[in-house]
Protein backbone atom coordinates (compact mmCIF):
# COMPACT_ATOMS: atom_id res chain seq x y z
CA UNK A 1 0.00 0.00 0.00
CA UNK A 2 1.51 3.33 -1.03
CA UNK A 3 0.60 6.71 0.13
CA UNK A 4 1.03 9.50 -2.36
CA UNK A 5 1.51 12.96 -1.06
CA UNK A 6 1.50 16.07 -3.11
CA UNK A 7 3.84 18.53 -1.54
CA UNK A 8 3.61 22.10 -2.67
CA UNK A 9 6.97 23.51 -3.67
CA UNK A 10 8.33 26.02 -1.20
CA UNK A 11 7.50 29.56 -2.17
CA UNK A 12 10.25 32.08 -2.23
CA UNK A 13 9.40 35.67 -1.89
CA UNK A 14 11.58 38.31 -3.44
CA UNK A 15 11.06 41.92 -2.43
CA UNK A 16 10.13 44.32 -5.19
CA UNK A 17 13.43 45.21 -6.88
CA UNK A 18 11.94 48.15 -8.83
CA UNK A 19 12.70 50.82 -6.20
CA UNK A 20 16.36 49.76 -6.17
CA UNK A 21 16.56 49.81 -9.95
CA UNK A 22 14.83 53.18 -10.17
CA UNK A 23 17.04 54.67 -7.42
CA UNK A 24 20.25 53.41 -9.06
CA UNK A 25 19.10 54.83 -12.36
CA UNK A 26 18.04 58.14 -10.79
CA UNK A 27 21.25 58.80 -8.89
CA UNK A 28 23.49 57.94 -11.85
CA UNK A 29 21.36 60.04 -14.20
CA UNK A 30 21.37 62.93 -11.75
CA UNK A 31 25.15 63.05 -11.40
CA UNK A 32 25.81 62.72 -15.14
CA UNK A 33 23.11 65.28 -15.92
CA UNK A 34 24.78 67.79 -13.59
CA UNK A 35 27.81 67.57 -15.91
CA UNK A 36 25.70 67.72 -19.09
CA UNK A 37 23.72 70.72 -17.78
CA UNK A 38 26.95 72.53 -16.97
CA UNK A 39 26.42 72.59 -13.19
CA UNK A 40 29.63 70.58 -12.79
CA UNK A 41 32.62 71.18 -15.06
CA UNK A 42 33.26 68.58 -17.78
CA UNK A 43 36.64 67.58 -16.22
CA UNK A 44 34.62 66.41 -13.16
CA UNK A 45 32.83 63.77 -15.29
CA UNK A 46 34.93 60.90 -13.87
CA UNK A 47 32.98 61.31 -10.60
CA UNK A 48 30.08 59.74 -12.51
CA UNK A 49 31.99 56.59 -13.45
CA UNK A 50 32.01 54.80 -10.10
CA UNK A 51 28.37 55.63 -9.48
CA UNK A 52 27.49 54.61 -13.04
CA UNK A 53 29.29 51.29 -12.78
CA UNK A 54 28.29 50.27 -9.24
CA UNK A 55 24.86 51.75 -8.58
CA UNK A 56 23.49 52.52 -12.03
CA UNK A 57 25.09 49.46 -13.53
CA UNK A 58 25.55 46.61 -11.10
CA UNK A 59 22.69 47.35 -8.68
CA UNK A 60 20.27 47.98 -11.54
CA UNK A 61 21.43 44.86 -13.38
CA UNK A 62 20.77 42.85 -10.20
CA UNK A 63 17.31 44.43 -9.92
CA UNK A 64 16.67 43.18 -13.45
CA UNK A 65 17.69 39.66 -12.51
CA UNK A 66 15.33 39.76 -9.52
CA UNK A 67 12.56 40.96 -11.83
CA UNK A 68 13.14 37.80 -13.91
CA UNK A 69 12.63 35.80 -10.70
CA UNK A 70 9.35 37.65 -10.16
CA UNK A 71 8.32 36.85 -13.75
CA UNK A 72 8.18 40.54 -14.69
CA UNK A 73 9.36 40.74 -18.29
CA UNK A 74 9.14 44.53 -18.50
CA UNK A 75 11.06 45.12 -15.26
CA UNK A 76 13.64 42.47 -16.12
CA UNK A 77 14.23 43.93 -19.57
CA UNK A 78 14.29 47.55 -18.40
CA UNK A 79 16.53 47.18 -15.35
CA UNK A 80 18.94 44.69 -16.90
CA UNK A 81 19.25 46.79 -20.04
CA UNK A 82 19.73 50.11 -18.28
CA UNK A 83 22.15 48.47 -15.85
CA UNK A 84 24.10 47.35 -18.90
CA UNK A 85 23.81 50.91 -20.30
CA UNK A 86 25.53 52.35 -17.24
CA UNK A 87 28.26 49.73 -17.28
CA UNK A 88 28.78 50.36 -21.01
CA UNK A 89 28.85 54.13 -20.39
CA UNK A 90 31.50 53.75 -17.68
CA UNK A 91 33.59 51.51 -19.92
CA UNK A 92 33.15 53.82 -22.93
CA UNK A 93 34.30 56.91 -21.05
CA UNK A 94 37.08 55.10 -19.17
CA UNK A 95 38.62 53.06 -21.96
CA UNK A 96 37.29 53.98 -25.39
CA UNK A 97 36.35 57.62 -25.97
CA UNK A 98 39.94 58.87 -25.91
CA UNK A 99 40.84 56.27 -28.56
CA UNK A 100 38.15 57.46 -30.99
CA UNK A 101 39.56 60.06 -33.39
CA UNK A 102 38.18 63.53 -32.60
CA UNK A 103 36.42 63.82 -35.96
CA UNK A 104 34.61 60.49 -35.38
CA UNK A 105 33.56 61.14 -31.76
CA UNK A 106 30.32 63.01 -32.53
CA UNK A 107 29.07 60.15 -34.72
CA UNK A 108 30.24 57.48 -32.28
CA UNK A 109 28.70 59.03 -29.16
CA UNK A 110 25.62 60.17 -31.08
CA UNK A 111 25.03 56.63 -32.36
CA UNK A 112 25.44 55.21 -28.84
CA UNK A 113 22.82 57.65 -27.50
CA UNK A 114 20.50 57.26 -30.49
CA UNK A 115 20.45 53.47 -30.13
CA UNK A 116 19.52 53.80 -26.46
CA UNK A 117 16.86 56.33 -27.41
CA UNK A 118 15.30 53.83 -29.82
CA UNK A 119 15.30 51.11 -27.16
CA UNK A 120 13.81 53.51 -24.61
CA UNK A 121 11.10 54.59 -27.07
CA UNK A 122 9.70 51.09 -27.47
CA UNK A 123 9.98 50.50 -23.73
CA UNK A 124 7.94 53.69 -23.31
CA UNK A 125 5.19 52.16 -25.42
CA UNK A 126 5.21 49.13 -23.11
CA UNK A 127 5.24 51.43 -20.05
CA UNK A 128 1.86 52.90 -20.99
CA UNK A 129 0.25 50.04 -19.05
CA UNK A 130 2.28 50.77 -15.90
CA UNK A 131 1.96 53.44 -13.23
CA UNK A 132 1.94 57.07 -14.28
CA UNK A 133 5.24 57.86 -12.45
CA UNK A 134 7.05 55.05 -14.32
CA UNK A 135 5.54 56.17 -17.63
CA UNK A 136 6.71 59.74 -16.97
CA UNK A 137 10.25 58.44 -16.35
CA UNK A 138 10.24 56.62 -19.69
CA UNK A 139 8.79 59.57 -21.62
CA UNK A 140 11.36 61.95 -20.17
CA UNK A 141 14.20 59.48 -20.72
CA UNK A 142 13.25 58.93 -24.36
CA UNK A 143 13.28 62.67 -25.00
CA UNK A 144 16.54 63.03 -23.07
CA UNK A 145 18.32 60.36 -25.13
CA UNK A 146 17.17 61.86 -28.44
CA UNK A 147 18.17 65.39 -27.40
CA UNK A 148 21.58 64.19 -26.16
CA UNK A 149 22.05 62.19 -29.39
CA UNK A 150 21.28 65.28 -31.47
CA UNK A 151 23.68 67.31 -29.31
CA UNK A 152 26.42 64.73 -29.84
CA UNK A 153 25.85 64.39 -33.60
CA UNK A 154 25.78 68.17 -34.11
CA UNK A 155 28.50 68.99 -31.54
CA UNK A 156 26.22 71.74 -30.22
CA UNK A 157 26.96 72.24 -26.55
CA UNK A 158 23.69 74.09 -25.95
CA UNK A 159 21.70 71.03 -27.04
CA UNK A 160 23.70 68.85 -24.66
CA UNK A 161 22.99 71.34 -21.86
CA UNK A 162 19.26 71.04 -22.66
CA UNK A 163 19.69 67.25 -22.52
CA UNK A 164 21.32 67.68 -19.12
CA UNK A 165 18.32 69.58 -17.79
CA UNK A 166 15.98 66.94 -19.22
CA UNK A 167 18.15 64.30 -17.53
CA UNK A 168 17.76 66.11 -14.20
CA UNK A 169 13.97 66.01 -14.62
CA UNK A 170 14.22 62.32 -15.53
CA UNK A 171 16.28 61.62 -12.39
CA UNK A 172 13.78 63.43 -10.17
CA UNK A 173 10.90 61.49 -11.75
CA UNK A 174 12.76 58.18 -11.21
CA UNK A 175 13.52 59.05 -7.58
CA UNK A 176 9.85 59.87 -7.06
CA UNK A 177 8.76 56.54 -8.60
CA UNK A 178 11.26 54.73 -6.36
CA UNK A 179 10.28 56.63 -3.23
CA UNK A 180 6.55 56.07 -3.51
CA UNK A 181 7.10 52.32 -3.81
CA UNK A 182 9.52 52.17 -0.87
CA UNK A 183 7.25 54.29 1.30
CA UNK A 184 4.18 52.21 0.38
CA UNK A 185 6.08 49.00 1.21
CA UNK A 186 6.89 50.24 4.72
CA UNK A 187 3.23 50.92 5.38
CA UNK A 188 2.26 47.34 4.47
CA UNK A 189 4.41 45.82 7.20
Amino acid sequence: MSSEHTVAPPTQSVADPAPLGLAGFALSTFVLSLVNAGWMPKPAEPVVLGVAFAYGGLAQFCAGMWEFKRNNTFGATAFTSFGAFWIAFALLVTFNVAGIPAEARPAAVGTFLLAWGIFTAYMTVAATTLSRPVLVVFILLTITFFVLAFGAFSSQGGVTVLGGYLGLLTAIAAWYASAITVIASTRKR
